[in-house]
């Protein structure tokens, strides 16, 4: 049985509403979960080792519920394009690119490793159509100790002649040899990826929606991102109420198939009431959503009517890995909805969007997102030193200005599931 703590000041969310701090505290680990956090360390773990980092801050891992790994390279390039636009002038060009091999090695190096020193610990993932080098994705960030679950993307219809798969039949048989090849992996784990409806045949859902009654496969996908695409959706499915019934006539919207759907910037009341009986889990992505025009999700209404959500970079249209930046967004963003849209709906707070980003995305998971008894142990240590100032702040203060100011050089240490994937130790005296 492995054992140990750290030390540091410790930041977690109890609830939506309420961040709980203990200065100098310890987070007791035990194969690979929590034991819970605590003042001063329990007699019955005096003696185990403990890696004391001093001022540092600890909090719990940052959860990423929605990021495309193949879009990396061109972040921050066409800003000036709207969704549909941006996809056929950007998007689907450098995907295509990662049907050789050695280039997607290349590229999603550079992905994992900034992800690595990044402060996310949990990720979604969207690659691209090609099952070899979506495989060595998944192997690369298992080795690197990241944990999470990578998307095949389908795609049949409507999309570049270089990307675009055959068939439905096509897409569906090399979905499921990646499945079984992907079988062995333990921390990064296969996700059904239609990458949305208008680039998927209703046989290729339906394939999709056979594949994950098979294997009992988590999804995730688009939903309600811009209005163009929202009416695309609507003559390409004239059966469907909305949108997100579209996904669910298939069966791949939640119920017994556990989904994230990113967006949702303009789910109406239908939708929300189908996401929220269904389970639906929405990646909030408010940076990407100002970046391609698409609008400001009604992130507020969504929380007060206890829909299950969590944050999303959305790289590319997200131009940074960082959740901290997406946490800063998502309050910048309430606020212009608030003052230009909508007076009923109040901005986010601090400890919503901290929420938001580690216990609520972390639900997706399980029991991750905390550092209370019984969560699996993911954690991040950060140096904040560097960002100087003259008067005293509390432990919560210190966390408030990572969100605006944080930089992935301050990560100190990293642990995921109990292991130490940023390798910085030292001891308690």
């Amino acid at each position: 049985m492995e054992r140990f703590a750290i030390r540091g000041h410790i930041c977690y969310s109890e609830d939506q509403k309420k961040i709980r701090t203990v200065d100098q505290g310890y987070v007791v680990c035990e194969d690979g979960k929590s034991r819970g956090v605590f003042e001063t360390l329990p007699e019955e773990w005096r003696g185990i080792p403990c890696r004391d980092y001093g001022d540092k801050l600890i909090i719990p891992g940052l959860v990423d519920l929605h990021v495309h790994a193949p879009q990396y390279t061109f972040r921050g390039l066409g800003m000036d394009q709207e969704l549909i636009d941006w996809l056929n002038t950007h998007t689907f060009p450098e995907e295509e690119k990662y049907k050789d091999t050695e280039y997607a090695k290349k590229a999603y190096h550079i992905f994992i490793e900034d992800l690595l020193h990044s402060a996310t610990t949990r990720a979604c993932v969207f690659a691209t159509c090609h099952k070899e080098a979506t495989l060595w994705l998944m192997e690369k960030m298992e080795e690197a100790g990241l944990a999470g679950y990578v998307g095949k993307v389908n795609m049949d219809r409507n999309s570049s002649e270089g990307l675009q798969e055959e068939s439905a039949q096509k897409s569906a048989k090399d979905t499921e040899a990646w499945i079984l090849e992907a079988a062995d992996l333990t921390n990064v784990k296969p996700i059904l990826t239609p990458r949305f409806i208008p680039t998927c045949s209703d046989e290729l859902m339906e394939k999709l929606s056979e594949l994950q009654k098979k294997y009992q496969m988590p999804a995730q996908s688009h939903l309600s991102e811009n209005l163009s695409e929202i009416e695309w959706v609507r003559q390409l499915c004239p059966k469907a109420s909305c949108y997100g019934d579209a996904y669910r006539l298939h069966g791949l919207f939640g119920g017994d198939c556990p989904t994230i759907m990113a967006h949702c910037v303009y789910s109406d009341e239908e939708e929300t009431r189908m996401m929220k009986e269904q389970g639906v889990f929405i990646a909030h992505c408010p940076e990407s959503n100002a970046n391609l025009a698409s609008g400001i999700a009604p992130a507020r209404r969504f929380l007060d009517q206890g829909l299950k959500m969590g944050l999303g970079t959305d790289v590319a249209a997200g131009t940074s890995l960082s959740m901290f930046r997406a946490m800063a967004m998502a309050i910048q963003c309430s606020k212009l909805r608030w003052k230009l849209q909508d007076q009923s709906l109040p901005p986010l707070t601090v400890e919503e969007v901290f929420y938001l980003a580690t216990k609520g995305g972390g639900e997706f998971f399980g029991k991750v997102g905390s550092l209370e008894p019984g969560y699996e142990f993911d954690a991040v240590v950060i140096d904040d030193g560097i960002l100087r100032h003259a008067r005293e702040l509390s432990t919560k203060e210190r966390l408030e200005r990572l969100i605006y100011l944080a930089e992935d050089r301050q990560i100190d240490a990293k642990y995921v599931k109990g292991k130490q994937v940023l390798p910085i130790e030292k001891n308690c005296r």
